[in-house]
């Protein structure tokens, strides 16, 4: 198993992963256009954005995204999470965690000190991995799209 940062050859690949998320996350509907416009917007601003990708034998099974953003409650540089997925034939071999890791260290190398996510309450898998490595929710997100 290998992990790297994707490129723009990854996009099909990418919006097969999110698309796969977005079949968990009710909150959320896939929108492939949508989507390549963000993973795009992510891939063109690297040094605030990563897509990282588990890679095995040349497939691709996994992916984590972050982008940094300033937290004034810490006073410091923060990722938001915002899409973490593996492919069901891989799940429970620990590769959520690497993925986790290696935008953790990403972020450290640019002065990052909190990783921060979000989850859907219908994304049982998600909630139980957290729950596992004693992560607490004591927020509420509300979201207002803008046109």
């Amino acid at each position: 198993m290998t992990f790297r940062l994707a490129n723009s050859d990854d996009m099909p690949v990418l919006l097969e992963l999110l698309d796969m998320l977005f079949a968990i996350e009710t909150d959320f509907t896939f929108d492939a256009e949508a989507a390549q416009r963000g993973f795009e917007l992510m891939l063109q601003d690297s040094e605030r954005s990563a897509i990282w990708l588990a890679e095995d034998e040349g497939r691709i099974v996994g992916m984590c995204t972050g982008q940094i953003t300033i937290s004034t409650a810490i006073g410091a540089r923060s990722i938001w999470v915002e899409d973490v997925i593996v492919r069901p034939e891989y799940r429970g071999q620990g590769l959520m965690p690497l993925l986790l890791g290696e935008l953790e260290k990403w972020g450290r190398e640019r002065g990052v000190k909190r990783l921060q996510n979000l989850c859907d309450l219908h994304n049982a898998p998600a909630l139980s991995f957290y729950a596992k490595r004693s992560q607490q929710t004591e927020l509420i997100c509300f979201i207002k799209l803008l046109d």
